[in-house]
């Protein structure tokens, strides 16, 4: 129970990836508010979980006001902020000034006001964590918008980590690979042994990620255990970062590969 009487935000949580964070925060010990804009299924979630919902959208200061003193009015407290509410839609050089726009204010901009907002409610000890992505450090034909903006969320990390420290109030992001989600669920028809297996090649652990895993870290990085961290991105990406253009495997075997192909 390392987050027992922590209470915790988490953006974009009445499903996929922000949803397996708060069940982890959950888990060990905080009171979660989830945050989402259906309030029919994020109501009928946190009953099911018992926790709080803030129906809210985060292109809104209005909506992000009411969410912190909902929280603040429900658990009377407010420790840690997950920013994960995300955008995925993402036509690379043929995007629009609008859908570049829609993307960075969800995804980059969201995050940067609910932190501005919440920062006055932290307490010395209170932890924010970016959602980051392995897309935001490495090029990807055909997409711009999503990487883009998770590139900007790494950035924006190092800036609110030095802006808060003196407050004692720390910030990190977690950047997962490929990770079991909606989207995922779709390409693979609802298949998550297929997913493992499209996936094996580019993460070597040989499969992609479960969101419990990335939620478990999280709430370590929310915990005392890692109270002397801040400003750094955690990758939790079963060893998708430390591969370069030849997936880890020799010359000599790329060699042989074409060899044999001919």
């Amino acid at each position: 129970m390392m987050l027992e009487d922590k209470v915790a935000i988490v953006t974009g949580s009445t499903q996929g990836l922000g949803l397996d964070i708060a069940r982890q925060l959950l888990a060990e010990g905080a009171q979660v508010m989830l945050v989402g804009r259906n309030a029919d299924s994020g109501q009928a979630l946190a009953r099911e979980l018992g926790c709080g919902f803030s129906a809210c959208d985060v292109e809104c200061d209005e909506d992000i006001d009411a969410c912190i003193a909902a929280t603040l009015a429900r658990f009377g407290r407010l420790d840690i902020l997950v920013n994960n509410a995300c955008l995925y839609a993402d036509q690379g050089l043929a995007s629009s000034r609008e859908q570049w726009l829609k993307t960075l204010n969800v995804n980059l901009v969201s995050a940067a006001i609910f932190t501005q907002k919440t920062a006055a409610h932290l307490p010395s000890g209170g932890v924010v964590i970016n959602i980051g992505s392995t897309g935001g450090k490495f090029g990807a034909a055909g997409r711009a918008l999503y990487p883009a903006s998770k590139a900007g969320i790494l950035q924006l990390t190092k800036n609110l980590a030095m802006t808060l420290a003196p407050e004692q109030i720390r910030v990190l992001s977690v950047s997962p690979a490929w990770t079991w989600s909606p989207s995922v669920a779709d390409f693979s028809d609802n298949d998550p042994q297929l997913a493992d297996r499209v996936g094996a090649p580019f993460h070597p652990l040989g499969r992609i990620g479960r969101g419990h895993e990335i939620g478990s870290v999280v709430a370590f990085l929310c915990s005392a255990g890692a109270g002397w961290m801040t400003g750094v991105d955690v990758p939790v990406d079963g060893g998708f970062s430390i591969l370069g253009p030849d997936r880890g495997v020799s010359p000599r075997v790329w060699f042989q590969q074409y060899r044999d192909s001919q």
